[in-house]
């Protein structure tokens, strides 16, 4: 399925905003507000243009604060098991917790 050019300058966009934001952090851990305006710009053009992300960005991202999700700089990770294991990141900026599945046999819609 071939990407209209429309569509194509708007992914290219998107990944640039989400690369800017691993840049930020990466030269200063500390300027977390830049980075999550450039997450929370990409979260308002993928939405007002109707794109689907991918879900190993989404899963890089905070829903609350839109803060880039980093861990030892501004997520912690933790492993947790009670019958499935899952790995429970929290972001630093504002508490949020997000919990995915450690499943290897797991296919996401992406990659079928």
């Amino acid at each position: 399925m071939a990407l209209h050019l429309k569509d194509k300058e708007a992914y290219q966009r998107l990944n640039y905003l989400y690369q800017a934001a691993h840049c930020v952090l990466a030269q200063n851990p500390e300027n977390v507000e830049l980075a999550r305006f450039y997450c929370f710009s990409q979260k308002t053009i993928a939405k007002r243009l109707v794109l689907r992300q991918d879900p190993s960005v989404k899963r890089t991202l905070c829903k609350r604060c839109c803060s880039l999700l980093i861990p030892g700089v501004t997520a912690t990770t933790r492993q947790k098991r009670n019958k499935t294991r899952f790995t429970v990141m929290r972001c630093l900026s504002c508490g949020q917790r997000k919990t995915l599945l450690n499943n290897p046999d797991y296919c996401l819609w992406a990659d079928r």
